[in-house]
């Protein structure tokens, strides 16, 4: 079966488009316009998963409109630097910049709802949120004040928490350590003593060689392999409590969006939610295999203390209440999410985590 059969059969058995791709493909006509766009990736082509899930959204739009519809994928760098991509969409240099909406929270922190902030939902929770709980909703009326709609483009589920020369087993040896950490969670780890530093994908290995940076994180096994992290670090940390079900967003210009028939605009949310469904099972295939490759390479895997983890969770919740006294976008996503949040895990404690921590269990014991 190829991809817009399965999307259009898809969407007759549903409409929630969390399950996979459940709205159904348009009934094109042939007098509907030929249509190019580009899209600027956030991240260079080197990192499969992540740039990948753009070429599977342009060839899904594409196969929705008989190839009418283009838009033409473009790695960081190459006509928009990531940091800048928002900017682009917004002034209409770029109709889409496939990204972390999180890289923009200095802007306005209400940015960093649309990846997910620290200590908050995981991958599930995230897609259910956004998808039947309002989320995508509320972040697109903050979206609008920048001439922008988001679509939820992928996930990479729970991320590890970086790269370390050496070990960390307290909070004193956080303390002036500089680690490259993007996007929100930096400035929640700058209030426990560590230096944040941001740096694009692409420059993490070299500043961790030369010293530059004494720890760097970045998604997880297959990606972090890629860049060679494993090759400058040896100790490996999880998990990255700040990003525990990132989102990834299609960023749309408002304006080209509106200009769009309907029909495209249905090809971009079906294509949007097919790259979703499709980058989590990516990684959640390619993690296992690499992480133990990794470990068996002499890559060291060590929990963060529970020390640690209290501290930084004390910070993230100092830091929201922060915000939320003078920001009225951060604080209604941030209601939401953190309503959305404790509902979620009062069930998750009885369904997945009492049915996954048994099988874990067997794991360990060598019976599965």
């Amino acid at each position: 079966m190829n991809r817009r059969s399965f999307i259009k059969r898809a969407g007759a058995a549903g409409t929630g488009a969390a399950a996979s791709v459940a709205l159904a493909a348009p009934a094109l006509a042939q007098s509907q316009p030929e249509v190019t766009w580009q899209l600027s990736s956030g991240y260079p082509k080197l990192l499969d998963t992540i740039y990948g899930a753009s070429e599977t959204f342009a060839d899904t739009v594409r196969e929705l409109t008989d190839g009418k519809f283009d838009i033409k994928v473009f790695p960081a760098g190459e006509i928009v630097d990531t940091s800048d991509g928002l900017d682009a969409v917004q002034e209409g240099k770029i109709e889409i910049a496939s990204t972390a909406s999180n890289y923009f929270w200095e802007k306005d922190p209400a940015f960093a709802f649309g990846t997910g902030v620290p200590f908050g939902l995981n991958q599930r929770m995230m897609n259910s949120w956004l998808y039947e709980g309002g989320g995508l909703e509320l972040l697109n009326g903050f979206y609008k004040k920048f001439n922008i709609i988001g679509f939820p483009s992928g996930n990479t589920g729970a991320q590890m928490g970086g790269w370390f020369r050496r070990e960390i087993n307290s909070l004193d040896d956080l303390q002036g350590l500089k680690f490259r950490i993007g996007g929100f969670g930096g400035t929640i780890i700058e209030k426990i003593g560590v230096q944040p530093v941001d740096l694009p994908p692409e420059r993490i290995y070299g500043a961790l060689e030369n010293g530059t940076i004494d720890a760097a994180e970045f998604v997880g096994p297959y990606d972090d392999d890629r860049l060679g992290l494993n090759r400058v670090a040896k100790y490996y940390y999880y998990p990255g409590w700040w990003e525990g079900g990132v989102t990834l967003m299609n960023l749309v210009n408002l304006d080209k969006w509106n200009a769009l028939p309907k029909s495209y605009q249905a090809a971009i949310r079906s294509a949007s939610a097919q790259a979703n469904a499709t980058m989590i099972a990516r990684y959640d295939s390619l993690n296992p295999p690499t992480l133990r490759q990794l470990v068996q390479f002499g890559t060291v895997l060590r929990p963060y203390s529970h020390d640690i983890m209290l501290a930084c969770f004390n910070a993230a919740e100092e830091t929201y209440k922060e915000l939320a006294s003078d920001n009225a976008d951060f604080k209604a996503l941030l209601d939401s999410y953190m309503s959305y949040r404790r509902d979620a895990y009062l069930w998750f404690q009885l369904s997945e985590y009492a049915q996954d921590a048994f099988l874990m269990l067997q794991q360990r014991a060598g019976r599965l």
